[in-house]
């Protein structure tokens, strides 16, 4: 079957770039009481060992981590301080140490992760909310992408970009360097962690990489769709995404206003023990709504008078075309149009192959599906099908710009690109 002749393939290819490193906290195996019949830890043996040597070896050793390290991240010394401060109880049976011997204790218990090693994918794509560097008749915007390094641990990164007036996309130069949050504030309540994460402003949005924080994250953060909300003229930036601790997968919300700080909390209800669900951009009818997936096969539309609870729920849409047999979900939030809420969706068909269509909702009342397409509007292209998970094309969340969707979409769970897509030629193509 052949591709859809409105949609545009530009040749942006965002791909993983391993010499992109954070610093993140190295904590060593512990042995079997049996094999180590003391009261003392590995960590504790580390500091020993450290704080054991004499201050002219301890500033040695400690300006040659920094001679080798320095350049490739931000302000290595104040993290070393950091990460002493967390191992406070390691320092307990020393009456004295310097400065210099707590900053290399730091460096011992850190250990560099690439964060986007093995893939940069599952993106979705938000109006930037600083539009000051905006060309004329043009767009900044923001966008998010699912990191994958060692161990297929997920992470949340950013990118910036400009749409021109015309639809021809361009993304800003990526940082060399790459840091992660410090945690502004931690609540803990009968559902998880509730976190909120603090990056430095003065670091370009690229930089900023938010890594597992939480015992339900502490596997990866995975796909998140990101949606500016309107709430009464106030904006804000909302995503749900999957948390995955390595044994069970639910629902968490992540917000901010400025993507320098965040907070993660998590959702609650039956809905929310699924992966998959997208915001709408604004209430309906008085009341948040979400599209989301519960039985691993249709989509369903889901309401709610508080933001973090999701249960029950109604399907909308079944799997209808050879494209989708296998399952449909959604492909990020709902874009409003004059016409209706226009929802992208991805279906997988035969040998497991992953395509993305769409369908128009009655604006009023979403259980309503106006139109749909038939055939799918980006299918895995024969350039484009190779890599870690093999012909999959996928997206979280495209935006409007003007009469075009702007469209970012991952290829094989490996990188990532963008299309276009004309709305009109669009409309006319689905089928009532």
């Amino acid at each position: 079957m052949s591709q859809v002749t409105f949609l545009n393939r530009q040749a942006l290819f965002l791909r993983p770039d391993p010499a992109r490193v954070v610093v993140r906290p190295f904590k060593p195996a512990t042995e079997p009481r049996d094999l180590n019949p003391t009261d003392k830890t590995r960590a504790n043996h580390i500091v020993d060992r450290i704080l054991a040597l004499n201050p002219e070896t301890a500033a040695s050793q400690l300006a040659d981590v920094l001679e080798n390290f320095e350049g490739r991240h931000r302000n290595l010394l104040e993290i070393f301080e950091a990460r002493a401060n967390e191992m406070e109880n390691a320092f307990a049976a020393h009456a004295i140490f310097s400065k210099i011997q707590r900053q290399l204790v730091g460096a011992y218990f850190l250990h560099e992760y690439s964060f986007e090693a093995s893939a940069l994918f599952n993106p979705s794509i938000v109006s930037h909310p600083d539009q000051s560097g905006a060309t004329e008749g043009g767009h900044r915007f923001i966008l998010s992408l699912r990191a994958v390094g060692e161990g297929h641990i997920s992470s949340l990164t950013f990118r910036s970009g400009t749409i021109a007036a015309g639809g021809t996309v361009t993304i800003d130069p990526t940082a060399r360097l790459a840091s992660i949050p410090k945690v502004h504030n931690r609540r803990s309540g009968p559902d998880g962690d509730d976190v909120e994460v603090v990056f430095k402003p003065d670091e370009h949005i690229s930089e900023r990489v938010i890594f597992p924080i939480t015992d339900s994250q502490s596997n990866g953060i995975e796909d998140a769709r990101f949606v500016e909300f309107d709430e009464g003229g106030r904006k804000t930036f909302y995503a749900t995404y999957t948390a995955y601790s390595g044994k069970a997968i639910r629902s968490e919300l992540i917000q901010t206003t400025d993507f320098t700080s965040f907070r993660m909390s998590p959702l609650r209800g039956t809905a929310a023990q699924n992966k998959g669900m997208a915001l709408f951009p604004r209430k309906i009818n008085g009341r948040y709504a979400m599209i989301g997936r519960q039985d691993n096969e249709n989509l369903y539309l889901i309401y709610s008078d508080d933001l973090y609870s999701w249960s029950g729920g109604q399907v909308i849409l079944k799997p209808q075309f050879p494209w989708e047999f296998v399952q449909i979900g959604n492909c990020g939030s709902p874009i409003e149009l004059d016409t209706g809420w226009l929802l992208l969706t991805h279906g997988v068909g035969a040998i497991r192959k992953y395509s993305i269509g769409a369908v128009l909702l009655d604006k009023e009342d979403p259980s309503k599906v106006l139109a749909r397409s038939r055939e799918p509007l980006v299918r895995p292209d024969m350039s484009e099908r190779e890599g870690y998970v093999p012909n999959v094309v996928y997206t979280c969340g495209a935006m409007r710009h003007k009469d075009q969707i702007i469209l970012p979409y991952a290829v094989s769970d490996t990188f990532s690109n963008f299309a276009t897509i004309k709305i009109a030629a669009l409309m006319q193509a689905m089928e009532s």
